[in-house]
Formats: C-alpha cells, structure tokens, sequence
C-alpha cells in the first residue's frame, strides 16, 4: 500500500453565522484555503492531480460543480480531476480518505482534501411550486433546517443530544464544564498564536470599503461558567442541551495536502505525518452523538492498540455530550483532548471542520514531538468516524 502523507494544512478564519462572511461565495472561501494550503506545502497548484471538496448544505450558482470551479479558480489544470462528497458532519474527513483512496489504488499521486460551509448563504426552497402550488400561501423551506433534522424522526440535532444525555444520565454541570474549557483553551490558542499559523488572512468586503479578517468571529474565552450556567435549554423543556454547551454555526473552509510519500517528495514537500488508518460506524440516529465512541473503538481494536497508546485526539464538540460520552466510555482524558478549542468554541462548518481537526492534530504533534493522533465525530443520521495518523519525525 502507497504511504498517504499530508503537508500544508490552511483555512480560511470561521465567521460566525450572518457576519463577516455572509457575504462571500462560499466557491470563493475554498479557493482561498486551497491556495494557502498550497503555499504552505511549497506546491504548485499544476503539480495537483486530483482535489476533493466536501460540503454539507450546497450554496451559490456553482454549488453543484463546487469541487471543479474550486479546483480550476485554484490553478489546477484543466486535465486534473475534482471530486464533491457528503458525509454529514464527516464530510472533510470523508475528503481526506476519498483522496488517500485514490492514491491508494494508483488514480492519484498528490491531491488537494478539504471542505467548507457558509450557512449564512443557504438558500430557502419553495419545493412544491414546479408544477403548480395550487390556491393559498406557499411555503418556503430553510435549507439549514433540512441539514439541522435527523432524517428518521425529523427532530432538530440537539434534541439527540438530549437523548443522549437521558440515556446516560450526563449531567448539565458536566457539559458547561467542557463548552467553558473549550472556549479558554480557544482563547489561548488565539493568544498564543497556535490557531494563526493555521489561519490564511482573508479580505472582507464592508459596503464600500474592505477589511482584513485574521481570527475566528465565534470564540468568546471571556465567558464565564455564570454565564453558561445561566443559558436556558434550547431543544427541549428542562433539557441540558443549551446554546453554551453546543457547537456554534460557522462559515468557513480548510485545506489540506494528501498525497502518495514518494511522489511529495519528488516535488521539495517535506510530508508532517502519515495517514494510518481509518473506521466509520453506525450507530443509532436517535443517539447519533454516540458515533465517536464505537468508531474509536474498533479502530483501536483493528490496530491491538488502547485509548493511551494515541497520544492526542480530536473529537468534534458537535454537542458537549459527545465528547463526555467519548470521556465517560472511553477513558480518554480530557488532558489529551481538544487542547486548542473545538465546534463549541471555533465553531463546526461541518464540510471543513474534519479538515481542521486535521491540521490542529497534526500541529500539536510537530509541537509536542508525539507520535499518534485519532480525529473523530458523529455525524447526522447516526454515525461515527475516527482517523488515526501518525507523526512523521526524521
């Protein structure tokens, strides 16, 4: 098997829903997170053969085609290749292994993965006017709201969480500790720098005038366990699912290099770590939060490895109740998990935050000289992903 390698590794800043990046087509955001991935890496964009785009809620006239108009608005040659995926909430990670796949069975050498959402531009839908609505109002459907519902019972997201919690009997107290913790540690990837070495400036058009956006819009580290404390339930009458302790809706895109080890470095690429291995789950819808644990699970059970053996992870704070559940079954420490904020803090623009978990693992690993990394989440409609990769130190 070809070794899978990744280099560069950029986003664009995440805009908090309705604001900075409102505005900007979301063909424009991954144009733009590609192009730094490719800078960081030291590639041309003609030395890319393949690149695969994932997104959750389609956006703009290109929407259907976003994985081509990116790719060629990027550089690649028209000759080259470009895949769309959907994986819910996995989408860039299902990037990521839909590329590692081609170059596994020989259909590519060097590929660009990523991802990318702006909610703020997702259209409303009149589904029943084509052929004729009839007498009466006609109602427009919220394309987000169709993303946000689980398909089977057609309850919003939160209100698995909520299951989740019951289920398990996870306490309110417990999640408002995580969704504070997510938001200092945040703030101090923010104040220290980490999170700007992964970050591509991007200009922001402001009526008649532009500005620079360099930091995610979403992350508030100055909020306070009060504070949470005080937040009502949002899904449901006396629950523990609130706003505080559930991931934040973001737009934005992230980027990253996945390509067969000779061929990168053929081309001057120093590859940061290698792709191990991979599982993805099912679980049941109603619980669809429990993803990551199963899919954690097995993947170590495939590599005869335990939850110490892997160094750092990063799993998708879609609801605070994911990642204590991950706590609670797995055993992971919360000291090795999540160490520069996550989807309640940053935010989680589903297309690209498996992309960006990505690169923050890959990060702390070049930081910290450790050796292995599992990225995981759940994902609507119940499953669960986990990506293991491994540091690559010479």
């Amino acid at each position: 098997m070809n070794e899978i390698v990744f280099a560069g590794g950029m986003r664009t800043p995440f805009g908090d829903y309705s604001k900075s990046l409102k505005d900007t087509p979301l063909g424009e955001l991954g144009t733009h997170a590609a192009k730094a991935c490719l800078v960081k890496a030291g590639l041309g964009a003609d030395k890319i053969d393949h690149l695969v785009w994932g997104n959750v809620v389609p956006v703009d006239m290109d929407a259907c085609y976003q994985s081509r108009t990116i790719a060629l608005n990027t550089g690649m040659s028209q000759d080259t290749a470009s895949l769309y995926v959907q994986r819910a909430c996995g989408s860039g990670t299902q990037a990521i292994l839909s590329a590692a796949q081609q170059i596994m069975t020989g259909h590519s050498k060097i590929a660009l993965a990523g991802g990318g959402e702006n909610s703020s531009r997702a259209p409303y839908v009149l589904q029943d006017s084509r052929w004729g609505g009839g007498r009466g109002p006609q109602t427009m459907v919220d394309s987000l709201d169709l993303a946000f519902r689980d398909p089977f019972s057609r309850v919003l997201m939160g209100e698995t969480a909520e299951n989740l919690t019951e289920d398990y009997d996870y306490q309110r107290e417990d999640m408002d500790v995580w969704a504070l913790k997510s938001q200092q540690r945040a703030g101090a990837a923010i104040e220290s720098g980490f999170l700007a070495r992964q970050v591509a400036p991007i200009e922001i058009k402001e009526r008649r005038s532009t500005r620079i956006m360099e930091v995610d819009e979403f992350p508030r580290p100055t909020v306070t366990a009060e504070k949470l404390a005080s937040l009502k339930p949002v899904f449901r009458k006396g629950g523990r699912v609130t706003a505080g302790n559930s991931s934040g809706m973001t737009d934005g895109s992230a980027f990253i290099v996945v390509a067969d080890r000779a061929a990168a470095e053929a081309e001057g690429v120093t590859p940061l770590a290698r792709l191990v291995d991979w599982e993805i789950v099912g679980v049941e819808p109603r619980v669809m939060g429990a993803g990551p644990v199963p899919a954690i699970d097995k993947l170590l059970k495939r590599r005869n490895m335990q939850v110490n053996d892997v160094d750092y992870y990063e799993i998708n704070e879609a609801f605070a109740v994911v990642n204590v559940h991950a706590e609670k079954q797995l055993g992971i420490s919360h000291d090795r998990t999540n160490l520069y904020g996550g989807g309640i803090s940053i935010g989680h623009p589903p297309g690209a935050t498996g992309v960006r978990m990505t690169i923050t693992a890959i990060e702390h690993l070049k930081d910290t000289g450790q050796r292995y990394a599992i990225i995981s989440m759940c994902m609507g409609g119940g499953q669960g992903m986990a990506v293991l990769i491994e540091n690559i130190i010479e």
